[in-house]
């Protein structure tokens, strides 16, 4: 179903609201484009039986990465937190206990994304969890276009006929390509920033002679 579908047979709410908003075609340059990158913490990664524990966005707006604007969101969960996950993360039950439920902090994500392109490491894994997030409060899934990071990444490493080993498309491991700084990783908003910086470095890098549009560097 397309967004404007979306939006017309939507009930009334956060959902229908972030659909009523225009959105770039895909033919449109990046440059022409706002982004917000966003990450998430979860209890696993399985979206359809794992919960979000914690999510962190930065817009880009004009080429810029705007910190100022970067917001980090704890999320209360409704089962106990997996052991082999708290580990990861550092999210514990304790902590979350008096997080605000998702039901509070979805409306703030979708304001946040409302117009602009999301761009994540291994998008994939937001995108399942944010759409069946929508899809279980709002009964419609998220639809939109993402930027991923990571799929641009081993773009450029295929292109330049490199060897994609374990591990090189990791997030810090793709940044130190552009000698960006190295960042503590598991704590959502940094992941964010860190993203949204590689994503800035490598468009920077892309050997185009036209800015790349949104069809060129996202997965529908």
């Amino acid at each position: 179903m397309t967004r404007r579908a979306l939006w017309l047979f939507g009930k009334p709410g956060p959902m229908r609201d972030y659909y009523r908003e225009d959105y770039p075609t895909l033919d449109t340059a990046w440059c022409d484009m706002d982004f917000l990158a966003i990450d998430l913490e979860t209890s696993g990664l399985d979206p359809n039986t794992d919960e979000i524990l914690s999510v962190g966005f930065v817009p880009i707006r004009r080429g810029a990465v705007h910190l100022a604007e970067a917001r980090h969101m704890l999320v209360r969960p409704t089962r106990p937190i997996p052991e082999r996950t708290a580990i990861i993360h550092g999210l514990l039950d304790g902590t979350l206990e008096n997080a605000p439920p998702l039901d509070a902090v979805m409306p703030e994500v979708l304001k946040a994304m409302s117009a602009l392109v999301p761009v994540a490491h291994h998008a994939p894994v937001e995108r399942a969890f944010l759409s069946n997030a929508c899809k279980m409060l709002y009964g419609q899934p998220l639809v939109v276009p993402y930027v991923d990071t990571l799929r641009l990444e081993r773009r450029v490493l295929e292109r330049r006929q490199e060897a994609i080993s374990n591990g090189v498309l990791r997030l810090n491991a793709a940044r130190q390509r552009y000698n960006l700084p190295r960042y503590r990783a598991h704590n959502a908003m940094v992941d964010a920033i860190a993203s949204a910086e590689l994503f800035l470095a490598q468009v920077a890098h892309m050997d185009t002679k036209k800015p790349p549009r949104l069809d060129e560097i996202s997965v529908g």
